[in-house]
Order: structure tokens, then C-alpha cells, then sequence
């Protein structure tokens, strides 16, 4: 079984998050997806809009999902893909580089982000709806 691992927030889910996550799943067998805590978040200087039990909730009921757990810190990664025996890392192009130290565990491939639709942009404008 080939198993693939993705990163994220996935704050206020849209049709770019639903995209790469059939991506990612395309790669292998089994797609497990860390989702940052609110912790996490909070250390990050983010905040999401959903807890990160709703947020995992969400994910878990996406047919292309086959497990959710958390993301704590950024230095998981490697023992991530050691105790889940991960074949495949994938993150989307705008981090395109900063996970290739990770190729020593593991294919690293960087997926193209799906042009016109970002968390931040939907919160940017719907601060703007009154």
C-alpha cells in the first residue's frame, strides 16, 4: 500500500482545498492529513475561523480522506513519516522547496495550488460584506 501525507490548516473549506486533496489521493492508497492544531495555530500568529474538531471533523467525512491527526509543531514531519509509513509528502506549490530535506524519508511532490481561491482571500472578502 502505497500511503501519501499532507499539511494544513484547511480553515472555511473550498473547492482548491477539495482539489489538492484528490490530488494527493491520486498519488497513492491511503491519504492521512495532519491538520494543525489551535495550538498550533496560535504559535503560527493564524486563527481559523472552525475549532480544529470541526475542521477535523470536516476532513474525515471527505471521501478522498482516510485519516486526520493533528499537527502540534512544525518539527513533526520526519517522525510523522516514520510512524505512519509515509511514501509520498505533498504540499502545494507556494512552499515549493522548503520540504525538501524531507526526501531523504520520502517522495516530496509539490501540487499546483488551484488559481483563484484561498482562505485568505474569503476572509479578506468577507470582512468586506456588511
Amino acid at each position: 500500500m502505497k500511503k501519501v501525507i499532507t499539511y494544513g490548516t484547511f480553515d472555511l473549506l473550498h473547492w482548491g482545498h477539495i482539489n489538492i486533496l484528490k490530488k494527493a489521493k491520486a498519488l497513492g492508497d491511503h491519504l492521512t492529513v495532519c491538520v494543525s492544531t489551535d495550538e498550533f495555530n496560535k504559535l503560527k500568529n493564524k486563527k481559523s475561523y472552525y475549532t480544529y474538531e470541526h475542521r477535523k471533523s470536516i476532513l474525515e467525512s471527505i471521501r478522498y480522506v482516510d485519516e486526520v491527526v493533528p499537527e502540534e509543531n512544525w518539527e513533526q514531519k520526519i517522525s510523522d513519516i516514520t510512524k505512519y509509513d509515509i511514501d509520498v509528502f505533498v504540499m502545494g506549490n507556494d512552499w515549493e522547496g522548503e520540504f525538501d530535506f524531507l526526501r531523504s524519508y520520502c517522495e516530496v511532490i509539490y501540487l499546483d495550488r488551484t488559481k483563484n481561491i484561498s482562505t485568505t482571500q474569503i476572509k479578506k472578502d468577507l470582512s468586506m460584506i456588511k
